[in-house]
C-alpha cells in the first residue's frame, strides 16, 4: 500500500508495525522447538523419529517458555526506569535547573492536553534524546546536556515534540514488549554461543563411542543413534541462530518505523518541518552514547550505532532518509547551512 501524505504515511506504517509485532510469537515458536529438539537429540532412534518426538514436546516447552518471558516482561515492567537511569546515568531536573528544554516540554504536554513528563539530564556533549515510561501518567523524557546546548528554540521544540510522540504513541510500552521478547529468544544463542563449554559440550556428548566388546549390528547402532543425534543438534543450532538474527531484525525494524512515525507527529504539534530538519542536521555526527548497551540504542533519537554493517539491522533509519520523509510528506524544506 502507498502512503499519500503525512496521514496516509502514519497509517501505512502502524499496518506495518502490526505486521512486525505478530512475527514475535512466530519466532517463539519456532524456538520452543529447537529446544524441544536439543532435550530428544539423543534419545531419537533416528532423524524423522527425532524431529516428530520434538513436536510431541512443544505442548511442554512453550508454557515454560511463556512462563520465563512473564517474568521477566513483570521485571521490566516494574524497574525500567531505574534500570534505564543507572545505565545511562540520567538524573531528573527542575525548571529551576533546566529552564529551556522544561519550559518547550511543559508548552507542548499543555497543547496535547499531557500530563507533563519526567525531565531528565544525561551529562554528556553528544545530541541525543529518549523517551521511556509505560504510559502518558509515567512518561519521561531525557535529553543530553549537548543536546540543549547544540539547538536552539525551535529545534529543541521540534526535537522534544518527537520525544513526547513517543509517549502519546506508547512506542516506550511497545519497546518494553519488544525488548521482553528479543531477551528471551535471544537467551539460547547467547547460552550456546558466548560459552565455550556450551558450543564444546554438546559434541562430546553426541560422539558415538567407541565400543571393543560389542557384536557388529550394535556398533552400526550406536554410530546411526549418534549421526542422527548430531544432526538433530546441527538443525536446532541453526534454528537458534536464525530465530536470533530474525528478532534482532525484526526489533530494529520496529525502532526504524517509530523514528519516521514520531518525526511526523513532532511536525503535527510544531507545524514546523523546517525546525525538525535543522536539527537532524545539527545532530548528524554528533550522537554516538557509546556508555548505552546495544538493547537500547533503539530508543534513541538517533543512534550511530550500526550492527554487522547490514542496514537492515540497523537501529535507525538514516538521517537522510528522515528527512527525506519531512521533506516529501510534510512540506519540509532541507535549507543549505
Amino acid at each position: 500500500m502507498g502512503a499519500f501524505g503525512l496521514r496516509s504515511w502514519i497509517w501505512n506504517n502502524w499496518w506495518k508495525t502490526v505486521l512486525l509485532l505478530a512475527g514475535f510469537p512466530v519466532l517463539l515458536l519456532v524456538l520452543g522447538y529447537a529446544i524441544a529438539l536439543l532435550l530428544i537429540a539423543f534419545a531419537a532412534e533416528d532423524v524423522p523419529a527425532g524431529l516428530a518426538a520434538a513436536l510431541r514436546q512443544l505442548p511442554v516447552v512453550l508454557p515454560l517458555l511463556a512462563g520465563v518471558s512473564l517474568l521477566w516482561f513483570l521485571i521490566a515492567w516494574a524497574l525500567h526506569q531505574r534500570i534505564l537511569d543507572g545505565l545511562s546515568g540520567a538524573r531528573p531536573v527542575t525548571r529551576q535547573q533546566q529552564p529551556r528544554p522544561w519550559n518547550a516540554l511543559e508548552n507542548l504536554a499543555i497543547s496535547r492536553g499531557m500530563r507533563m513528563p519526567r525531565l531528565a539530564i544525561i551529562e554528556d556533549p553528544a545530541c541525543n534524546a529518549f523517551a521511556s515510561g509505560l504510559s502518558a501518567r509515567q512518561g519521561a523524557v531525557t535529553v543530553t546536556s549537548g543536546l540543549v546546548e547544540a539547538l536552539d528554540d525551535r529545534e529543541l521544540q521540534a526535537v522534544l515534540a518527537h520525544e513526547l510522540t513517543h509517549i502519546r504513541n506508547g512506542d516506550a510500552r511497545l519497546a518494553v514488549v519488544a525488548a521482553v521478547f528479543a531477551g528471551i529468544i535471544s537467551l539460547p544463542f547467547q547460552m550456546i554461543f558466548r560459552t565455550r563449554r556450551s558450543l564444546s559440550e554438546p559434541w562430546r556428548i553426541g560422539l558415538p563411542r567407541r565400543r571393543t566388546s560389542s557384536s557388529s549390528s550394535s556398533s552400526r547402532t550406536g554410530k546411526g543413534q549418534g549421526g542422527a543425534a548430531i544432526l538433530l543438534l546441527l538443525l536446532a543450532l541453526l534454528l537458534i541462530v536464525l530465530v536470533h538474527l530474525a528478532v534482532i531484525g525484526l526489533r530494529f525494524a520496529l525502532s526504524r518505523n517509530r523514528e519516521f512515525l514520531a518525526d511526523a507527529g513532532a511536525v503535527e504539534l510544531t507545524h514546523d518541518p523546517d525546525a525538525m530538519i535543522s536539527a537532524l542536521r545539527k545532530i548528524a555526527g554528533h550522537s554516538a552514547l557509546p556508555r548505552l548497551p546495544a538493547s537500547l540504542q533503539a530508543m534513541l533519537l538517533d543512534s550511530e550505532e550500526e550492527s554487522l554493517g547490514n542496514a537492515w539491522l540497523a537501529t535507525h533509519p538514516t538521517l537522510a532518509e528522515r528527512i527525506d520523509a519531512l521533506t516529501r510528506y510534510a512540506g519540509g524544506r532541507d535549507l543549505p547551512r
